[in-house]
């Protein structure tokens, strides 16, 4: 515009001039309405007919770490299976939207639901006084309970055992964080799943795992030569996090999380993956 309004004669500059100030007024008008019109798109996206925001248009987006089954884990063919899966599909269903699953590390699951950059949370994640600072949690929708994994020559019998030998626990559980708590981090050792911390105690590395109760039993099954201690650690709810910045959501949640306990839905999924004894 600089360049044309650059000519020799007066008269022809003014009359450059008055259109670049004409000009320039309609830019301005047609770069406002465009931005409006940008935003608006841009809101209209996030925000569902429920009135609740998601990160991606259309989908309900899991962070997870698929590494805990029969909750969570990875199927041969890429995929997801297991009870948090088929409940977080079965939500997403009645929200009108498609689930997205993210698969990353424990506390990276748990980070990015508190950051908004999931929509939710489900990695067996249990409610504790720590995690309510920082996200809001669903009501309850199974119960686990926190086991020990030893080898079956092993000479601990009991919790207050493990005060004397090298617990594995993985990274940003409960589990971890009870162990830590009851006897020091100096005698625990974490790992990014539950999968490398019983490895670890095949390899002797460490002297016992503590987990939920369902993946332990996954695990022992898979592994001859190890077993659960016939005692309870801790008993715990799981829920599913949500950011603090999106009640809107978890009131969502929560109302297709009743709906499918009331149904019979949830218990049929938990039932299909862990048989009562």
């Amino acid at each position: 515009m600089k360049k044309i309004l650059a000519v020799t004669m007066a008269m022809a500059m003014t009359l450059s001039l008055a259109a670049c100030g004409g000009s320039a007024s309609e830019e301005k008008k047609d770069e406002a309405a465009e931005s409006v019109a940008v935003e608006s798109t841009e809101n209209t996206a996030e925000t569902t007919d429920g009135g609740f925001k998601t990160v991606t248009p259309g989908k309900l987006t899991m962070s997870t770490n698929a590494a805990f089954p029969p909750y969570e884990n990875t199927t041969d063919d890429g995929g997801f299976e297991g009870i948090d899966v088929e409940i977080a599909e079965a939500i997403a269903k009645e929200l009108g939207l498609e689930l997205q699953i993210d698969d990353m590390d424990f506390d990276a699951a748990l980070l990015a639901a508190q950051e908004g950059k999931s929509d939710i949370v489900m990695a067996g994640v249990t409610v504790k006084e720590e995690r309510l600072k920082v996200m809001n949690f669903s009501n309850s929708y199974a119960t686990g309970v926190q086991v020990i994994i030893v080898p079956e020559d092993s000479d601990i019998a009991s919790v207050e055992d493990l005060a004397d030998h090298m617990i594995g626990t993985q990274r940003a559980t409960t589990g971890n964080i009870y162990c830590e708590e009851d006897f020091g981090a100096d005698h625990v050792t974490t790992y990014d799943n539950g999968l490398t911390a019983v490895q670890a105690l095949n390899n002797g590395q460490v002297d016992c795992v503590v987990i939920d109760s369902a993946p332990a039993e996954e695990f022992v099954k898979a592994n001859p030569g190890l077993k659960i201690l016939d005692t309870e650690y801790v008993t715990e709810d799981y829920a599913i996090g949500v950011s603090k910045d999106n009640p809107e959501l978890l009131e969502a949640v929560n109302a297709a999380l009743t709906k499918l306990q009331n149904d019979g839905t949830v218990q049929a999924i938990i039932d299909k993956y862990i048989v009562a004894e």
